[in-house]
């Protein structure tokens, strides 16, 4: 990412909906759309007939798991439990240079891996602290000295759902280094993000805010933190989102809270956003919501299992769901090994959903799915797994509303697709080649240089 600044004004020569114009960026602002615009005293980008289209926004992500993911040892390609093994102990042995208290971070894991416990852990990196985070995000297995080292005791070595309280535990992290994020992103075209950890004090807001300020992180952001943060104001540089409620499936809340969540956010006139990855997660969800009242901008995180018959029900309540079509590509050989076929075509729907007139925005869920937003459009067309298996293709959409799903306002994820308008902040992303040649394969090595308030930073 360049730290240099854009001329006051510049002058992109792209396509446009179709048709080839001058796009003049201005203090910030795309300020003029039109043939044969004046260029005296303006810097001209000629774009060769590329597209220049709105920066994409990722509708749910995690800024400071992804810098921790860049820090740790991948598991997520080892394809047995021998694989495994042997990148921890390669991993151990390769970083026993570092500090004696070091962390060894792992992320990854799943349970084609085999069974995982702390002493397993112990055999394969003996004397290191070890902790292993599952591909979900949602549990740590952590080693005998690892759980020492922070006063946890777990017979077999999981923590499930404590990651905030665990972060301020783990030693020797050190600060999230944003600016890796921020330029990858950068590279994709992404212009804004929306963060969905479900942070319960405002810490994880004042990092992601002085990376920010810093330029580090250059993209806008919104936050939405968990219940305890319902009525709390963000920093300076952020935007306050939806309320992350948890649904979680290991530790299922009781009617009674969930509902005590949706009021307590919807009190603080905020909407909430519901992790929901299962049909019985769903099923609570929306029973709590009939009993709670849902409020514009209410919305369902992934939708991982949306059977048929509630989609009715989704829709009279007048819910949205925030979906990862990049999973279908990524998990979906396993999903087709281990998810019920009963579950199997109701797995991160969409094209049904829109049909039903239910809002639809997609996200990557990054650093748990890929972070390239340009695959899970790929993902949303094709409806394939990385081996070619089909899942849900009554699910796919054309490309076209694939790319929209990606470029609606970060506050309202569900809306109309952003357009290159007069008045409109100068959040832009010129592709190498004309829109209609770029969706005939969506990938972002169709990027060739993003903006965001003006400023060219790939």
């Amino acid at each position: 990412m360049s730290t240099d600044r854009s001329p006051i004004t510049t002058i992109v020569d792209a396509e446009v909906e179709g048709a080839v114009v001058d796009v003049r960026i201005d203090a910030g602002h795309v300020t003029a759309v039109d043939r044969d615009l004046p260029r005296a005293g303006t810097e001209v980008v000629d774009a060769g007939g590329g597209a220049l289209i709105p920066g994409l926004h990722d509708h749910h992500l995690h800024l400071l798991a992804m810098a921790a993911a860049d820090r740790s040892v991948d598991v997520g390609s080892a394809a047995d439990p021998a694989s495994f093994d042997h990148a921890i102990r390669a991993a151990a042995g390769w970083r026993t240079g570092q500090a004696a208290d070091a962390w060894l971070r792992v992320v990854g894991y799943d349970d084609h891996h085999g069974p995982l416990d702390r002493r397993r852990l112990d055999t394969l990196a003996p004397g290191r602290k070890v902790r292993v985070q599952h591909r979900s995000g949602a549990a740590w297995v952590v080693n005998s000295p690892g759980l020492g080292a922070i006063g946890e005791e777990s017979a077999d070595g999981w923590l499930h759902r404590a990651d905030h309280d665990l972060g301020r535990r783990w030693a020797g992290d050190g600060p999230p280094d944003l600016a890796p994020i921020g330029r990858r992103l950068a590279a994709f075209g992404v212009t804004g993000v929306t963060d969905a950890t479900p942070f319960d004090d405002g810490g994880g807001f004042d990092l992601v805010a002085a990376a920010r300020a810093c330029g580090d992180l250059p993209q806008r952001v919104m936050v939405m933190g968990g219940p305890a943060l319902a009525e709390a104001a963000v920093p300076d540089g952020l935007e306050r989102g939806p309320v992350k409620v948890i649904v979680a499936d290991d530790r299922l809340p009781t009617p009674d809270q969930l509902v005590d969540a949706l009021q307590r956010a919807h009190r603080a006139s905020r909407p909430v956003a519901v992790h929901c990855v299962t049909r019985i997660g769903l099923v609570l969800a929306l029973t709590a919501w009939y009993r709670a009242g849902a409020i514009a901008g209410d919305r369902i995180e992934h939708g991982s299992v949306i059977p048929v018959e509630l989609i009715a029900e989704i829709a009279e309540l007048g819910l949205q769901v925030v979906t990862q079509p990049a999973f279908v590509w990524d998990r979906g050989d396993r999903y087709l090994a281990e998810v019920e076929p009963d579950d199997q075509p109701h797995l991160y729907r969409c094209g049904t959903l829109i049909d039903a007139r239910i809002g639809v925005g997609a996200s990557t869920d990054a650093p748990f799915g890929p972070a390239d937003p340009w695959l899970a459009m790929h993902a949303a067309v094709q409806r394939q797994t990385r081996t070619g298996q089909s899942v849900g293709p009554d699910e796919a959409v054309p490309p076209r509303r694939a790319l929209d799903l990606f470029l609606a306002p970060l506050a309202r994820p569900t809306a109309a697709a952003r357009t290159v308008a007069v008045g409109a902040a100068a959040d832009l992303c010129l592709l190498v080649a004309p829109l209609a040649q770029a969706l005939t394969a969506p990938s972002s090595e169709q990027v060739r240089s993003t903006w965001i308030a003006g400023q060219l930073l790939s």
